[in-house]
């Protein structure tokens, strides 16, 4: 398996403005993906509130219960440990999901085949990674469309590229011109092939969440994953209070690979769950909860992350409402209970937004969501890149203008540092009272990492900027995508890996037919 630097192409140097947009524009170099966060948590509820959701969540489980259909496996597990299981309900005394959710670990290395691209999920480690599953996407040149499988590609691509997003994703967008039972192939591959960037595979069914661990196997191999982490499946629950046999049967393929699950419970308020946000939160509780809980009882030790996508919705259009004040103080608290539950966090949202292209509305909302997530300290924040329309759309100008905003988040993430350095003492001793310390040695050595420096906003003169084209923030982050995808460079693979992918993927398209739905 080779573990070698990835060195991107660079340009020579030129003169003027349009040169330093064009540098600008190019390939962002690569860099660590762990990221620790240096600023406080911001705690939106006190202890007696989150007291009172836990054990409304507990009122629920023990009074209401929660459904597994389709799923003896799981009822079985479940009614081993202890639980109240008659037919597909089950029914939990208190307190005992949460003790059930005991062994999964506070923390967890996801690795890469590049060690630069390792993860750690938990503690005060960030992780953003792009959108994931809008079957549309949308530019500036062709509009909106249905994904293909060579988006699917460029999106990896893109993801691949920024320092910003450390996780690949999953889904990032649904390939549609592959067969629905075919497609998950061609997305693990995808991943696999043209990043390095820890992943999520199929879980659609159980035998595409196998067929995504089998594939990860060729890359890693069996032994290593049997104690190290390199695929993620991200379950979703049927809300309310529903897990059918196709998320819970993922989940079990997984942890018993020992490989993460994510578990996402999606609630909107008023249709999946009652309208209050403390509702929300204590449903989202107890549903995650469960997840994680049959996570264990498959495999104690597994690792998890306890995750939520949580929003609001217009009550008289049945429209959804994302960036909502509602929906991200949920999420800065649901941050809280996961902390208290002691494992790694996933954000409700990321850089969401309902609008149907990538305007101030959508860079509205989608700041506000992200600013959410960061001060409240999630772990893992989904959706960091590229959301638009609710998610059935994902953007590529919205994708890159998103990246910019990461950017700067993280810079704020990482706090401010007060140290010798930074205190500057050279520079005054260099610089007379009145002076100016632009040419200071302090200065020199420090200018390039002192400030975050934008990749695509516009701070010259009026008169620069007309002279330029007077181009948009949207029109330049057309030609910052289109940049990247020139500047792409495929990672390297052993070349009897990739043919053993490429395979296994031909052997299990050709035992079935193709199907469209």
């Amino acid at each position: 398996m080779p573990n070698k630097d990835i060195n991107t192409k660079t340009r020579p140097a030129r003169r003027g403005r349009a040169a330093r947009m064009r540098k600008r524009n190019a390939s962002a170099p690569l860099t660590s993906s762990i990221f620790k966060r240096n600023i406080p948590r911001y705690p939106v509820l006190h202890s007696e509130a989150l007291e009172a959701i836990e054990e409304q969540a507990d009122w629920i489980l023990k009074e209401v219960g929660i459904e597994f259909r389709g799923d003896e496996e799981a009822l079985r597990l479940f009614k081993e440990a202890g639980a109240d299981v008659q037919g597909e309900r089950i029914r939990f005394d208190e307190g005992h999901v949460s003790n059930l959710c005991s062994t999964a670990p506070a923390s967890f290395r996801m690795e890469s085949r590049q060690p630069e691209h390792s993860i750690i999920l938990g503690g005060d480690h960030i992780v953003l990674m792009p959108g994931y599953g809008s079957p549309f996407v949308t530019d500036l040149d062709q509009g909106r469309r249905y994904a293909t499988l060579e988006d699917f590609h460029n999106f990896v691509k893109l993801t691949y590229q920024s320092p910003v997003l450390h996780h690949g994703s999953g889904t990032i967008v649904e390939p549609v011109d592959i067969p629905v039972n075919k497609r998950h192939l061609d997305m693990v591959y995808a991943h696999l092939r043209y990043s390095t960037k820890p992943f999520m595979g199929g879980v659609t069914s159980p035998e595409r969440a196998q067929d995504s661990i089998e594939m990860a196997k060729i890359v890693f191999g069996e032994e290593y994953m049997r104690n190290h982490c390199v695929i993620q499946g991200n379950i979703n629950v049927n809300s309310p209070l529903v897990y059918d046999d196709t998320m819970s049967g993922a989940l079990r393929v997984y942890a018993a690979a020992n490989q993460s699950v994510a578990i996402s419970p999606a609630i909107f308020a008023g249709a999946m769950s009652p309208v209050t946000q403390a509702a929300v939160l204590a449903q989202t509780h107890a549903e995650a909860m469960v997840g994680i809980a049959l996570s264990q009882l498959v495999r104690k030790g597994t690792p998890i992350v306890y995750g939520n996508f949580n929003t609001t919705m217009n009550l008289q259009t049945g429209s959804l409402s994302f960036g909502s004040p509602e929906a991200n103080l949920s999420h800065m608290a649901f941050t809280q209970l996961g902390l208290r539950l002691g494992v790694p966090v996933r954000s409700g949202g990321g850089q969401l937004s309902s609008s149907n292209c990538a305007d101030a509305q959508a860079m509205q909302e989608a700041s506000t969501g992200m600013m959410s997530d960061i001060l409240a300290g999630a772990n893992m924040i989904y959706h960091s890149a590229g959301w638009l329309e609710g998610g059935l759309s994902m953007g590529y100008e919205k994708f890159v203008m998103d990246l910019d905003h990461c950017g700067m988040m993280l810079k704020m993430a990482g706090g401010i540092p007060v140290d010798k350095e930074s205190f500057g003492r050279e520079a005054y001793l260099q610089t007379e009272p009145g002076g100016n310390f632009l040419a200071t040695d302090h200065t020199m050595k420090n200018f390039k990492k002192a400030n975050y420096q934008s990749t695509l906003g516009d701070a010259g003169s009026f008169e620069q900027w007309t002279e330029d084209g007077a181009l948009t923030l949207e029109q330049r982050a057309n030609k910052r995508w289109k940049s990247m995808l020139e500047a792409y460079q495929a990672p390297e693979i052993d070349i009897a890996v990739d043919e053993a992918l490429l395979a296994f993927m031909e052997r299990k398209k050709s035992a079935m037919p193709d199907k469209w739905y």
